[in-house]
C-alpha cells in the first residue's frame, strides 16, 4: 500500500492486507496497451500472447480475464484466490494501481463494520454463490 493516493498526500484509512480483494471481483478490469506491454515483460512472452492469455474483449473493452472464486463468483485471474493477493502485483494494470483513487474504500469500511458488528475479525460477507 502506497503512502499516498495519486500522489495527492492523502494517506489512505484502508488495509488492503485486511480486505478479501473485493475490487479484484469487478467483472471489466480494464487493460491498457501499456498493461498489456507490462504483462508481456512480466512473464517473458509477446504482447499477443498476453492478450490471449489474459485479455478478453467486453462491452467494447479490453479487460482481464476472471477466474471461479468462492467469494465472489468471479474474480481477476492474477488473484491468488487462497491469499486473496495479486500475483502480479509489480505488473498489475494501471487501474488497479490507482484503485480506488481516494483515501477511503468503501468496501473496507463496510468490511470492517460488517467484523465488528459480527464480533469477527475475519468475517467475510458471501455476495455471490
Amino acid at each position: 500500500m502506497s503512502d499516498d493516493v495519486n500522489g495527492n498526500g492523502a494517506r489512505p484509512l484502508y488495509n488492503c492486507a485486511k480486505c478479501t480483494a473485493y475490487c479484484c471481483s469487478y467483472e471489466e478490469i480494464d487493460v491498457s496497451k501499456r498493461d498489456l506491454n507490462r504483462l508481456a515483460r512480466h512473464f517473458g512472452i509477446d504482447v499477443e500472447i498476453a492478450e490471449r492469455r489474459f485479455t478478453k474483449v467486453v462491452n467494447g473493452s479490453r479487460v482481464l480475464r476472471h477466474q471461479r472464486d468462492k467469494i465472489f463468483g468471479t474474480v481477476c485471474m492474477f488473484l491468488d484466490t487462497d491469499t486473496r493477493r495479486c500475483t502480479v502485483y509489480q505488473a498489475r494494470p494501471g487501474v488497479c494501481h490507482e484503485y480506488p483513487d481516494r483515501p477511503r474504500c468503501g468496501y473496507y469500511e463496510f468490511l470492517k463494520w460488517e467484523r465488528t458488528h459480527q464480533g469477527d475479525p475475519d468475517f467475510v460477507p458471501k455476495t455471490r454463490n
